[in-house]
This record gives C-alpha cells, structure tokens and sequence, in this order.
C-alpha cells in the first residue's frame, strides 16, 4: 500500500496531492481497504455532485475541507464489503439505531423491524447488474454520519406509513396527469437566475437538510411531527428550519450578485412565487421523480417562505 501511496503522489500534480493525501490519511480509509486512487475517485465524484465542473482548484479544497473524512471512509468501506469497516459500522451506530427506530416506530416489534430493513439496505441485500448495492454509497460526507443515518431512518419510516395508509404521493399524482393550477403569466416574471442559485445552493446542502425542508414546507408536517420522526425536540426542529431559510435566503443573494445582478435586483428578484419555477424543488430536496408543483394551498404558502 505505501508503493501505491508513493506512486498516487508522483502521477498527481504537487498541489492537489498534497491536501488530498492530507484528507486521505485522515479519513484512515488505508484501514478499511480503500486506495488512494480509490479515495480520491470518491473525492471527485462529491465534486461533481456539489461543484460545476469548471470550478477552481481552491473550491475543490474548501469542498474537501468540510467533509467528515474518516466517516466518509467508513461508510464507502462498509458499502465495498470491508469486514473492518462493517465491524466498526456496528459497533458504532448499531445500538444508536435501534434506540432510534424505537423511538420512532414505538412498538418493539416494529422498531426491529424498521432497524432491519434499514441494515438491509445499508449492507447491500440488493443487487444491480451483479454488483451489491449498498445505501451507504451515496452518503458524501456533509454532514455526520449518524445525522445522515437518522434522516434515511425516518424517512423510510415516512415511505412505510406513506404505503400502509395507501396515500397518493405528490409523485403519482403527477405520473398519473394531476394538473396544478400554475400562476398568472402575465403577473409574475421569472428571471432564470434565480432558479439557477436556488438549485446550486440546493444542491449543496446535506441530507438532514434537505429532510426538514422537504417534511416541513413540502409535505406539510408540523414541527411536533418531525421533532418526533427525528428524535429531537420541536423547539430544536423549530430553530433550525428558521435558520436554514435564513441562510438559504443569504447564499442565494450571495449567487445572484455573482450572477451579474445588484444588491437591491437580487433583493425584488426574491419576491418571485416558487410556484412559477421549472425547477423541480421536491426532486432537488429528496432526490427522488417528482411533480415539480405543490398540492394544497397550504404546502404552497409555506414554500413561498424559502425565498422570502
């Protein structure tokens, strides 16, 4: 492995090997069998997730800066298979799981029940074109781990009740030709940018994130209702969907000055209704087909806060 290590940083530019060596030895991904060249593949495909791809060398550094490394590698180790990191995996965040899905689920049986399909899915039961396909592979660092664990959690446990009850997701009401009534064209006037900076700045934040985003100003849950899907008290939950619009709000000003507009255009550009966006929000929040248009008037409203 110290061959390979040596041979990675005389085959990469001096600059960019010496703050990726840096990350990689953090990370301790050696231990759970992931290379350098592995790692760093890892590294790139999160830039090429959250980064466009003429961004500058600086960017990328500031990007890997602010990942959490070594849960990075243990995650990508358990999803290749790693005994090492599995074992670590377990001993880790398998009761804290479990604590967790009890919480959520209450009854015993179906906490269990919860956790397991969960591990399921985390290990790799599955399999795609003869590969195994683990859940853990598509964790990228932003945000920790056990954060991330907890968001995949409840929001299987939403997909579950979402099923059980038989309801109709935004999605299938879209697949099956619902039709939203759409804003008065000669009302509103869209200016493209600012769905450009409201999809970057999206497309940068973490899975918890985007979980609470999409629970509350989507799917219409009360804070009481999250508070308790996430194991968290509403006054927590409250704080931090108040101060993710803040800061949302805050980089997406930020995006449309780098746009070319000025402080007070971005500002009126702002008061735009979400509602006359292509942008699909509920797709970029949850990755997942979406309507791309909001059911009730009430989900409406409350998405209309995220840019005002």
């Amino acid at each position: 492995m110290q061959n390979r290590v040596v041979q990675f940083e005389t085959e990469t530019s001096t600059a960019e090997v010496s703050w990726m060596m840096v990350l990689y030895r953090k990370s301790r991904a050696q231990e759970f069998g992931i290379s350098c060249e592995a790692f760093t593949a890892i590294l790139e495909e999160i830039q090429k997730k959250y980064l466009p791809t003429d961004a500058p060398q600086a960017d990328k550094r500031q990007l890997g800066e602010t990942l959490r490394v070594e849960e990075l590698a243990l995650a990508r180790g358990c999803a290749a298979g790693n005994e090492l990191a599995w074992e670590t995996f377990l001993l880790r965040y398998r009761a804290k799981l479990y604590d967790v899905a009890g919480y959520i689920a209450k009854e015993s049986s179906a906490a269990r029940e919860l956790a397991d399909s969960l591990y399921a899915d985390l290990f790799g039961t599955n399999t795609r074109d003869g590969k195994r396909v683990s859940k853990l592979a598509s964790y990228t660092g932003r945000g920790s781990l056990e954060g991330w664990l907890r968001t995949v959690m409840a929001q299987e446990y939403v997909n579950r009740y979402r099923r059980q009850r038989r309801l109709v997701s935004l999605d299938e009401e879209s697949e099956a030709g619902v039709q939203f009534a759409a804003s008065d064209p000669q009302v509103s006037v869209l200016d493209r940018r600012v769905e450009a900076a409201t999809d970057q700045v999206l497309g940068l934040l973490p899975s918890e994130d985007r979980f609470l985003l999409a629970s509350y100003y989507l799917d219409g849950r009360t804070l009481a209702e999250i508070a308790g899907t996430l194991s968290l008290h509403e006054s927590t939950i409250s704080r931090k969907i108040d101060k993710l619009a803040k800061s949302m709000r805050k980089q997406i000003l930020a995006a449309l000055r780098r746009l070319g507009m000025s402080r007070r255009q971005a500002q009126e550009a702002l008061q735009i209704d979400v509602r006359d966006f292509t942008l699909n929000i509920r797709r970029r929040l949850t990755q997942e087909p979406a309507a791309g248009a909001f059911s009730d008037k009430k989900v409406k409203a409350r998405a209309g806060d995220l840019n005002c």
